[in-house]
């Protein structure tokens, strides 16, 4: 079972950047996939960023430019770093994982944060 604990969400103004981070346990790190989904209020959950166990990150189109996924291999993390936040990324944030072979594809079953939340607002 893997066991994943978000931190770093927060209030923060139009334009400002924050940075979560997901720390990971009971799986070897180096074998997951790795993502950030986003639930805003009264919606359902999308895919924002994701990171593959062969390197390649991937994110969705709104939020390309302005949000970096990464993982910290010596923290058994993921980080999503947030640039030119708007009022319409609010939401609870999840960190997903899932297991991967060597060859990038993803099996087995879905893992969740607890979520995080992030408002954005003036």
């Amino acid at each position: 079972q893997v066991k994943l604990v978000e931190s770093g969400g927060g209030l923060v103004r139009p334009g400002g950047s924050l940075r979560l981070s997901c720390e990971t346990s009971g799986f070897a790190f180096n074998e997951l996939h790795l993502s950030w989904y986003r639930q805003p209020p009264g919606k359902g959950r999308v895919l924002v960023a994701e990171h593959s166990t062969t390197g390649r990150p991937d994110y969705a189109e709104f939020v390309k430019g302005r949000f970096t996924i990464s993982r910290d291999a010596a923290k058994s993390a993921v980080n999503l770093l947030m640039n030119n936040l708007k009022p319409e990324d609010t939401a609870i944030y999840f960190c997903n994982a899932r297991a991967s072979n060597i060859f990038g594809q993803v099996y087995g079953e879905d893992n969740w944060g607890q979520g995080t939340q992030v408002t954005v607002s003036s």
